[in-house]
């Protein structure tokens, strides 16, 4: 799960690292208030949506007073931000942040990972912040810093020394830098986070440190152990068709295609979206209803994938392995009455009473294109797409 900048931010505050002072605004009025809370004679506006890039998509902006505050957040709030992450419907911006300026003398970037590699969380830094870091990584390689963190000994102070000189930092910034990266350490264990990013970490005029931006991303297994965070979720800013599949506890990621997959197995998903692929289709979406599913949820993924108006043909795709295959034959039957859908379906079952679920399909009466195996589902998939 993705939080705002201005929630980063906040969690940023209570685990001791450096952050400009700022208040989210919900409507103009907020901002001219809180810009005169926040005192001086300029301010950032910036827009609170889940995607990077927001400052050269002209979502990050500099105002010399209030009525300029007032009137760049009108100009945003309301609107859609299109950034190279969001794709070309952009994210709604329901809220900007507005705060102090800065005074920058240097930009760093600074990074917590999972490291699946090494089952360890790592840090990544670079001497050249503001960028995105991959672009650094692609064009100066030698400027990305890494290190992993013992689970048992936790952060170490002669890690955090090696980073700072690694960053070419100033003496005087090492013991800064070191209770910025124990405390980021802390707070990724504690709230279960699988990246915090500062980009940038600058250096200011005044010779301090100060996470001038900040990203969260949480593991939703752990939420349920979070629920301050969970209540952080914003859905608006998800593509509306995942939204409702979370409520299912369905595993649904939009994609640009024609062809709408359901699947059991995030492998199983993942290989069907390749055969699609590999036999000339565009998989729709990526959708894995579990190894647990009911015919209830292979109704609710019906529905779900028909609500995207681009898909001309659906893949079922169900190894019966914890789930049988007499059940998902059951839900698509019955999701295909229920919605009144003509788009051509194509089913491959294989695994638990799998004869017992094509006898099902077969004496339902409906139009069902049977598959034997995933690649003759695929071709059958591709032709019925293009008609």
């Amino acid at each position: 799960m993705n939080i705002h900048e201005y929630q980063a931010k906040q969690l940023f505050a209570d685990y001791g690292i450096p952050v400009p002072a700022g208040y989210p605004a919900f409507s103009a009025d907020d901002a001219r208030q809180h810009a005169q809370t926040l005192g001086g004679d300029a301010w950032m506006v910036k827009a609170q949506v889940h995607a990077g890039g927001r400052g050269k998509a002209g979502g990050v902006l500099k105002s010399h007073s209030l009525e300029e505050t007032v009137e760049m957040s009108q100009r945003l709030i309301g609107t859609q931000l299109v950034t190279h992450q969001t794709g070309s419907c952009g994210q709604p911006i329901n809220r900007v942040l507005i705060e102090k300026t800065t005074t920058i003398k240097s930009e760093l970037y600074l990074s917590l990972v999972v490291d699946r590699s090494t089952a360890r969380v790592a840090v990544i830094a670079s001497p050249a912040g503001g960028m995105d870091i991959e672009e650094v990584a692609e064009k100066m390689p030698e400027k990305i810093i890494r290190c992993t963190i013992d689970p048992i000994m936790g952060i170490k102070g002669y890690q955090c020394f090696e980073i700072a000189g690694a960053m070419n930092l100033e003496a005087t910034l090492v013991k800064p830098l070191t209770s910025i990266l124990f405390n980021l350490y802390h707070l990724f264990i504690d709230k279960d986070l699988s990246l915090v990013e500062i980009n940038p970490l600058v250096v200011t005029d005044e010779g301090n440190l100060l996470a001038l931006d900040a990203k969260i991303n949480l593991d939703d297994n752990a939420l349920y152990r979070h629920t301050d965070l969970s209540a952080l979720y914003d859905s608006s800013q998800e593509d509306e068709k995942e939204h409702k599949a979370r409520q299912f506890d369905l595993n649904y990621v939009a994609l640009e295609g024609d062809i709408a997959c359901m699947v059991n197995g995030a492998g199983l998903a993942m290989a069907t979206m390749d055969v699609i692929k590999m036999q000339g289709g565009e998989p729709a979406n990526f959708l894995d209803v579990g190894g647990g599913t009911t015919a209830h949820k292979v109704t609710e993924a019906f529905k779900i994938i028909l609500s995207d108006t681009k898909v001309k043909a659906i893949l079922v795709n169900i190894f019966g392995g914890i789930v049988r295959c007499d059940l998902i034959a059951e839900g698509v039957i019955h999701a295909i009455k229920e919605t009144g859908t003509s788009l051509p379906v194509v089913v491959r079952l294989e695994g638990t009473h799998v004869d017992k679920g094509k006898a099902l399909l077969k004496e339902s009466g409906l139009s069902v294109i049977s598959a034997d195996n995933l690649d003759d589902a695929a071709k059958k998939v591709v032709l019925a797409a293009k008609g």
